[in-house]
């Protein structure tokens, strides 16, 4: 498996509560704040949950 890093790009204010709880189970906190997870099923489903405000950087 490979790593993909991910980055929030826009606030989470405003969003749904569902989509609060994915951002923090990706361990995204801050604006801007990137991490680094092994790219799999399960973490590229919480992605495109949340993919109008995360971005992939590779």
């Amino acid at each position: 498996m490979s790593v993909i890093k991910i980055k929030q790009v826009k606030s989470r204010i405003g969003a749904p509560k569902d989509q609060k709880r994915t951002l923090d189970a990706l361990g995204l906190k801050k604006l801007n704040n990137v991490v680094e997870h092994e790219e799999n099923a399960a973490i590229l489903g919480m992605v495109n949950k949340v993919k109008h405000l995360v971005k992939i950087v590779e």
